[in-house]
């Protein structure tokens, strides 16, 4: 199990709910990962863009050669332009 704390800065999407972007969210994810075991996933794989509100969650999916894995994405704070999300990688492939 990795559990990873990013900062990201948000973009607004038109509503009063700022937003980060999928491909932002996939991005960081997959730096995050990597710095904390060494190696990038071969791909990282989010539904949609991440809303800027505490509490709001994301399953994206790690591929890493053969394997699949989950990863929990959570919306921990958002202070200003910034989000903090903590990432959770599933300890089983799907």
């Amino acid at each position: 199990m990795v559990l990873v704390v990013a900062t990201f800065a948000l973009s607004s999407c038109g509503d009063s709910t700022p937003t980060v972007k999928q491909a932002d969210v996939e991005k960081e994810v997959s730096a995050q990962l990597e710095k904390q075991v060494g190696q990038a996933p071969d791909d990282i794989s989010c539904p949609g863009d991440l809303k800027g509100e505490v509490g709001t969650k994301m399953r994206c999916t790690l591929t890493a050669g053969e394997d699949e894995l989950g990863v929990s994405v959570n919306v921990t704070s958002v202070d200003g332009d910034n989000v903090k999300f903590d990432i959770q990688v599933d300890q089983e492939p799907s």
